[in-house]
């Protein structure tokens, strides 16, 4: 098949949704080891996370918006890290919990599935 250079990868973005911004905050920066920076508009409470537009991948933020509610949504959002099961020894002790332990996905590499804080279900991503 030709390549098609009107395809695109299809994630550009990603929120999480919060009710308590400075307990999933400090969740994510612990899980992930990695800062949140404040962003967008006056009337929503949004912290980013790091990106480089030049590589693959998509970046996001945590939201708390009013009338939106966190958990319960069914968008799986994964984590690129260099070894999931790292990452997923923090869930606990940042507040979280661990839905599945790290699982082979064959040639993809390996995945866990983790609650936050808030209620939402994510994954960590790695290839070994």
């Amino acid at each position: 098949m030709a390549s098609n250079p009107l395809i695109r990868n299809p994630v550009s973005w990603f929120e999480i949704y919060v009710q308590d911004m400075s307990r999933a905050k400090q969740f994510y920066e612990t899980v992930l080891e990695t800062e949140l920076k404040p962003m967008g508009p006056a009337e929503i409470n949004m912290y980013g996370f790091a990106s480089n537009m030049d590589i693959y991948g998509a970046s996001g933020a945590l939201v708390y918006m009013p009338g939106f509610p966190s958990g319960g949504n069914s968008t799986l959002v994964y984590f690129n890290v260099d070894d999931c099961a790292t990452n997923a020894a923090r869930v606990e002790k940042a507040g979280g919990k661990i839905q599945r332990d790290k699982m082979s996905i064959g040639e993809y590499g390996f995945i866990v599935l983790a609650v936050d804080t808030e209620g939402n279900m994510f994954g960590l991503h790695s290839l070994s």
